[in-house]
């Protein structure tokens, strides 16, 4: 057996015996692209076997919101304006706060939220969880000390004809620090990103550490893993986004984002015979942490666009702000797209 087929086979055996997973597409990919003069730039792709709807909101400072419809919810005044990105027209998927705070939730399958214990705890609904950590903290640091209290049950309703939103998630602030965090059984469990810059999906972020770490002794160029599969893009993520250059301008700094995501996204429509619940990446954001930008890519329009939460009017009392992504104008909107937000009602739960 020559070098290069004992590579291969290694890695195969390592990867399926610290995942215990088979080869087939998931869902969603997440980089932190590190920049010079404090640039940082959170890219995701948001992958699913069917369409998801997103639109996207700018809600301002001083709205109060509750977690959920049951009894016991929690209340709070928002501190901080923010834009989500809202699936279904019904839940927050991610966002970026004024503060430059940037949540993106990604599927995990390994996640079980709740336990006895856990059941006892004020309701929180998936679709406002992401809300609430915007709205009310300014750093990653501040978002892990509000976990560790856990002083909250998280459930929602399902989707996509009862799919269960399984989901763990990765926190960036305007410094670059970053985490993950993962519910495990009822506990929750965060993880220091430290010099890692990507997370995809299952298996959860320990064994998948483990599968970027082995990849990383082979060196990336001389040989990456190319499927679809969670780990792999995971691998591929991490390796272009350590070794891109870091510069300071914003346009060129998200450009690279884009293209190293695009690297591990997968293709529009990809279909293997046999598979038919493939995910293929629906839409990409790029959060500038720094600027406070926040763009916006659907993989079906021409081009991709921005909104300045500079230019936004986030004091209490201003109007919600939507973006119909859908709307016919929406589809041909290239570059900064603030103006093209109109007045909203806001988004309805769906709790």
């Amino acid at each position: 057996m020559n070098t290069f087929t004992k590579l291969i086979g290694g890695a195969a055996v390592a990867m399926l015996a610290i995942t215990g997973i088979s080869p087939k597409a998931e869902a969603c990919s997440r980089i932190l692209y590190k920049g010079t003069d404090s640039l940082y730039v959170v890219a995701r792709s948001l992958d699913w076997k069917t369409p998801i709807p997103t639109n996207l909101y700018v809600y301002p400072r001083g709205i109060t919101k509750v977690s959920s419809d049951q009894p016991n919810a929690i209340s709070w005044t928002s501190k901080y304006g923010a834009v989500y990105a809202v699936g279904y027209d019904g839940g927050i998927t991610e966002g970026m706060n004024e503060k430059g705070l940037v949540i993106n939730g990604l599927f995990c399958k390994g996640t079980v939220y709740g336990n006895e214990e856990t059941a006892k705890r004020p309701p929180m609904s998936m679709a406002m969880f992401v809300g609430w950590l915007l709205d009310m903290n300014a750093t990653t640091d501040e978002v892990v000390a509000v976990l560790e209290k856990q002083d909250f049950n998280i459930g929602g309703a399902t989707f996509d004809e009862g799919t269960v939103s399984q989901l763990h998630w990765g926190v960036t602030d305007a410094s670059g620090k970053s985490v993950i965090f993962e519910f495990d059984h009822g506990k929750i469990r965060v993880y220091d990103m430290g010099d890692y810059r990507a997370m995809t999906n299952d298996p959860q972020w320990p064994d998948m550490k483990a599968i970027i770490d082995y990849w990383e002794k082979i060196g990336g160029k001389n040989m990456l893993p190319g499927t679809v599969s969670s780990p792999d893009r995971c691998v591929r993520a991490n390796y272009f986004a350590t070794h891109v250059k870091p510069v300071g301008d914003t346009d060129l700094g998200v450009s690279i984002a884009r293209s190293v995501l695009l690297n591990s996204s997968v293709p529009y429509t990809y279909e293997i015979e046999g598979s038919p619940n493939l995910s293929s990446t629906q839409w990409r954001s790029y959060a500038d942490t720094r600027d406070k930008r926040y763009y916006f890519d659907i993989v079906t329009n021409p081009g991709y666009y921005y909104v300045d939460l500079n230019n936004v009017n986030l004091k209490p009392g201003a109007p919600i702000l939507k973006l119909d992504t859908s709307a016919k104008e929406s589809t041909m909107l290239v570059g900064d797209a603030t103006k093209a937000f109109k007045k909203s009602e806001g988004f309805t739960p769906m709790y």
